[in-house]
């Protein structure tokens, strides 16, 4: 079974925020492949499904960002999932706006979801999906920043940064992750870089 996780934070309130585009990635991944995510189990919300003939578990944790290993780790121990079997898409402040990257382990770079995550896990080398989602001028606005809503400019382009990311979800989960990077270089250097 593969795992693909989306990191954000619960409620209405932070739906739209830019911390949020891993939720917003697995919910286009569900509504894509008929996944209903109306299961609530270990602080998570999760639904499971398949896609291209493989079983998949999408999950949202409901714990916020900081705490988001807690309710991986336990679901990863209940269905026996591998840390290569699990994928994980986030926002990422070191990417421009638009840029999607694929990973394969790796640091932290500051991020508190993977930060919990790599903590509860134990492990560092799971697919990442990473949504750019650009830095602002000051470092001490990085938290009210990650914790806005996207611009109206930035909405304008936003599902399609979305559905581009879903589909690499897809392509990972039905190829694996290092065709699917070699895939979405070609396709478009300027959107999706391989890398790892």
């Amino acid at each position: 079974m593969k795992c693909v996780v989306g990191l954000g934070n619960p409620g209405p309130r932070y739906r739209l925020n830019r911390h949020n585009a891993g939720f917003l990635v697995v919910d286009q991944v569900a509504a894509q492949h008929s996944i209903a995510i109306g299961q609530t189990l270990f602080d998570a919300r999760i639904g499971r499904g398949s896609i291209a003939g493989c079983a998949v578990l999408v999950v949202q944790p409901q714990t916020f960002m900081n705490l988001s290993g807690s309710a991986v780790r336990r679901l990863t121990d209940y269905f026996r999932i591998e840390c290569e079997d699990l994928i994980v898409v986030h926002d990422d402040l070191d990417l421009p706006f638009q840029t999607i990257r694929l990973k394969v382990g790796g640091g932290h770079g500051g991020h508190k979801g993977l930060i919990s995550l790599i903590e509860h896990l134990g492990a560092a080398d799971f697919s990442r999906v990473r949504i750019g989602i650009g830095r602002p001028p000051l470092k001490s606005m990085v938290d009210s920043y990650v914790l806005s809503p996207f611009s109206d400019e930035e909405m304008a382009d936003l599902p399609r940064l979305i559905q581009t990311a879903a589909e690499a979800v897809t392509d990972i989960v039905a190829n694996g992750v290092h065709s699917a990077m070699e895939t979405y270089h070609a396709r478009d250097k300027s959107k999706l870089i391989k890398e790892g």
